[in-house]
């Protein structure tokens, strides 16, 4: 049922109360804490705060001037009356965990992150750690980051350290001498970037990086130290990492990923880690529906079904293929078949090539094709790999 009611907001400089027609306070720490511009807005402009109380959910705007909009209006519900905001919490904390709680609305439509991963990966960039966005690729990790980045609204600095041949220049800079000058050093933009308050430096597929790169990041990353060196020389001068910025990284961290390093567990205690799940069936549909609107939905369901069928054999104990089908390919299937590709062709330029083919009819990628070519043929779901015949069936068979 829902319940309409008019307030005055006041505030002592620490603390946001509201008050009713018939003096009742209205106290509810979360409600408060979500609309906090709202309510200054209307201590500012003295105006009433419109309460609407709709089961769980509570909003507020402002109204018209106070005295008008309060007089003989509805008194608040009791449970409403008896909730006490804490009167020792700062209010900086206050502003900061109303932030944290408006996190699920920040994530952007297509990030499919669950609420309490996204709201724990905001906390932690506004507190200043350094997050390792971990999971297995093509699941998402580097548009979560780039997503937080935007959520923050602070500056963003992007490096891709898997694709550095060069730590050193990319990380630190580099000397130079002219006849002018002389000697001279010129910083990289990754030393512009520590400089600068409240950035959120992104580093991309640090498990790619050269070890020289691990190494000039531990000072950088130690929350202890929190400078970059700018020579192994002892005593060599340093640049200090300024207030508020956060270091974000993603990984790809296991034996199946050729070409990344196994890291320093000294490296990696220097993060907090956020790990990535591939997308359920339901969440995959969502997504390829949102991205692709106008592609029929029995494509999308066999491209989520395909993936999902490869996801639930990585799972097995024996798994019979190395990688499940990520969602960067699954888009890409979409993409492709948006252009009027079928799905058996799509499978083919995208799919199939992921998968090793020697071993002949026992290969994965032989295996990866009985999945698709289930949907190809008629889009059930029924288990091809796992059934037997019974002797009297194979026999029936074979004289037929």
């Amino acid at each position: 049922m829902q319940n309409t009611t008019f307030l005055r907001p006041e505030t002592n400089g620490t603390t946001y109360t509201m008050v009713d027609s018939s003096g009742n306070t209205f106290n509810n720490l979360n409600a408060i804490r979500t609309n906090k511009a709202t309510i200054q807005k209307a201590i500012r402009e003295d105006k009433a705060i419109k309460l609407v109380i709709d089961g769980d959910d509570i909003k507020m705007t402002t109204t018209q001037q106070v005295d008008k909009d309060l007089k003989g209006q509805t008194p608040l519900p009791i449970d409403l009356q008896e909730q006490v905001i804490p009167s020792d919490i700062p209010l900086a904390q206050q502003e900061l965990m109303a932030f944290i709680n408006q996190a699920p609305d920040l994530k952007p439509t297509l990030m499919k992150m669950g609420d309490l991963k996204w709201k724990y990966l905001i906390r932690s960039a506004v507190r200043g750690k350094n997050i390792m966005m971990t999971g297995a690729a093509g699941c998402g990790k580097t548009m979560a980051a780039k997503s937080l980045v935007n959520a923050l609204d602070r500056p963003e600095f992007y490096f891709n350290l898997g694709a550095t041949q060069d730590p050193r220049s990319t990380l630190i800079g580099n000397t130079h001498f002219n006849k002018e000058d002389g000697t001279y050093f010129s910083e990289s933009t990754f030393v512009k970037a520590i400089k600068t308050p409240n950035a959120v430096i992104l580093m991309d597929e640090l498990s790619r990086a050269h070890p020289d790169a691990w190494n000039i990041l531990m000072t950088v990353l130690d929350q202890g130290q929190r400078y970059l060196r700018l020579d192994e020389a002892e005593g060599s001068p340093t640049i200090a990492v300024a207030p508020g910025v956060c270091f974000v990284a993603t990984a790809n961290i296991g034996n199946e990923y050729t070409s990344t390093r196994v890291m320093d567990k000294a490296l990696m205690d220097r993060f907090i880690i956020v790990e990535m799940d591939l997308l359920d069936k339901q969440d995959e549909v969502d997504l390829l529906k949102e991205l692709y609107p106008n592609l029929e939905v029995k494509m999308i369901d066999n491209i989520a079904s395909i993936a999902e069928a490869s996801r639930k054999e990585m799972a097995t104990d024996t798994p019979r293929i190395s990688s499940a089908i990520s969602t960067r390919t699954t888009v890409e299937m979409a993409s492709i078949m948006y252009d009027g590709f079928e799905l058996q062709d799509a499978a083919t330029v995208t799919v199939y090539p992921q998968y090793d083919s020697s071993g002949g009819v026992d290969s994965e990628r032989t295996f990866i094709k009985q999945i698709v070519q289930k949907f190809v043929d008629d889009g059930s779901d029924e288990d091809l790999f796992n059934s037997e015949l019974t002797d009297e069936e194979d026999l029936s068979n074979q004289t037929t």
